[in-house]
């Protein structure tokens, strides 16, 4: 505990192809976003949690039991780690959006993990950090997962991700690490622009009932699933070199597949097609359905952005390939606090 205060963040991500396969031991392309959640901690002499909304102090175990409040990823962290002896002031807030498909839960609770544990000078394996941050969604947060949003905010940028063997839910240290293939890019812009539809929904209720149906040996569930997998290793080769027509009608189809499971909405199909009536050559969605934001496929993707504004899109975001979780800044706390963006700055967690 050298440092007065860290400040610590993990980034957004959306996917390009693959998901919700990562759930199935399947594969995915991801990308992050700039737009980042942060957690900071600094000593004190209790235990105290703080969000945009509650600030609450936690004098016994039972204070981290999970209230249904903006703290509850901290309180998530912090018992599923057993750091009960922990004196400092945490506080959380985010500029992904909230419950918008861009993985906003999990950036958080991959800030937090990471930041409190720099804290206390505890260190992690990367593939093990992203393991230990699903088990907290998973089994702390009751939250139904795959494995994409984990990883992504650990390693960040642009990635090929392959989760086979990883389809049915271990103790994390039980099962195999997934593959991270980072995937050169030049530092151009990416072909792809993200509307979010300004709904904002659960992932765990969109992925609860085709879960179910995937565990019951739903036919068209497991046969749609593996379909899927194998489209995103072929958008891999697609990527790669720039095939953007083909890439484009992969896309296609990982949606169409999803959508047929009852994994989309009227709002993700309203924006998908308006991006295709503008000349997008693929469009599905970043994230789970009902809501949430879509991604879109053009090699000049501003020339959407106006069809999607006429759309009625509550906000447009870029993939950027920038770096996962890590420590911003650690230092006096004065100077610190100073530079924490306030609650009208950004929408908080």
């Amino acid at each position: 505990m050298g440092q007065a205060v860290l400040v610590g963040s993990a980034p957004g991500r959306c996917g390009i192809i693959g998901n919700p396969t990562d759930m199935y031991g399947g594969s995915v392309i991801s990308c992050s976003l700039g737009e980042r959640a942060y957690v900071s901690v600094e000593p004190a002499g209790e235990l105290s949690l703080e969000s945009d909304r509650e600030r609450v102090v936690v004098r016994h175990r039972a204070d981290l039991q999970l209230a249904g409040d903006h703290c509850d990823i901290l309180r998530a962290v912090i018992a599923h780690q057993r750091w009960y002896g922990l004196r400092a002031s945490v506080r959380c807030w985010s500029d992904v959006p909230f419950a918008s498909g861009l993985s906003s839960s999990t950036a958080m609770v991959a800030a937090a993990l990471r930041t409190l544990a720099a804290y206390q000078d505890i260190h992690y394996e990367p593939h093990y950090f992203a393991e230990v941050a699903r088990s907290i969604e998973l089994n702390y947060l009751g939250v139904v997962c795959g494995y994409q949003d984990q990883y992504m905010a650990t390693f960040g940028h642009l990635n090929y991700l392959d989760f086979r063997d990883k389809e049915f839910y271990r103790p994390v240290g039980t099962e195999p690490y997934a593959t991270v293939e980072p995937l050169a890019w030049n530092g151009e812009a990416l072909p792809f622009i993200l509307a979010n539809t300004g709904i904002q929904h659960s992932s765990h209720a969109v992925h609860k009932p085709i879960r179910d149906r995937w565990l019951e040996g739903d036919r068209a569930v497991v046969e749609g699933y593996e379909r899927i997998a194998k489209l995103a290793r072929e958008g891999k080769r697609a990527f790669l070199t720039r095939d953007w027509e083909w890439l484009g009608r992969l896309m296609n189809d990982n949606h169409g597949i999803q959508r047929d499971l009852g994994g989309s909405g009227p709002e993700n199909e309203r924006l998908i097609a308006a991006a295709l009536d503008a000349g997008a050559l693929g469009a599905k969605l970043a994230g789970a359905g009902q809501g949430g934001t879509i991604i879109a496929l053009h090699p000049r993707p501003e020339e959407l952005v106006d069809a999607l504004r006429a759309a009625e899109v509550r906000r447009i975001l870029w993939p950027r390939p920038v770096p996962g979780v890590r420590i911003e800044s650690s230092g006096d706390a004065a100077v610190l606090n100073a530079a924490v963006p306030s609650s009208t700055m950004v929408e908080q967690f």
